[in-house]
């Protein structure tokens, strides 16, 4: 868990946002948590021939609350989140992001889930980018996040 809470670690700082509505310090402090296997969740971590960690993402099982419940997600859809998406700067513009995207989306689809959501922050061009070339599309907000500026996406799994 050392590896993944210093890439947690690193993510935040590079956010350089307060993120405490999401009781993040728990979560950093109980990982692996709402992330692990057992709960339906997954931790990935993307390492180097030589053993250096280039990024990680994560994946929480989601109970999308009646206030967001519109769309597909009504009817006991099983929903999932992608969380924490990051690549250190020396392992950017590699693919790593694409290669932990796709399999979280492939380590979702075995889990059994029909939907993967996100939130992100409009000044994350590339982030965007990315997640448009998964077939991720642009979806009505599923939780409360008071920044600014913040992209909601969504990709169905069973199709």
């Amino acid at each position: 868990m050392a590896a993944v809470r210093a890439c947690f670690g690193a993510y935040t700082a590079w956010l350089d946002e307060d993120i405490s509505f999401q009781n993040y310090a728990a979560e950093l402090g109980g990982l692996p948590g709402q992330y692990a296997a057992a709960a339906g969740g997954a931790l990935l971590l993307a390492v180097n021939a030589g053993g250096q960690i280039l990024g990680c993402v994560a994946m929480r099982p989601l109970t999308v609350g009646p206030r967001y419940a519109a769309g597909r997600r009504a009817g006991g859809a099983r929903v999932c989140e992608m969380k924490r998406l990051f690549v250190y700067p020396e392992a950017r513009g590699r693919r790593v992001s694409r290669a932990l995207v796709r399999e979280l989306v492939r380590t979702a689809r075995e889990a059994g889930y029909d939907e993967m959501v996100l939130d992100t922050m409009a000044r994350m061009r590339a982030a965007i980018g990315l997640y448009a070339s998964e077939a991720f599309v642009p979806t009505e907000p599923y939780c409360f996040n008071p920044l600014d500026g913040v992209l909601f996406f969504s990709k169905r799994l069973d199709a």
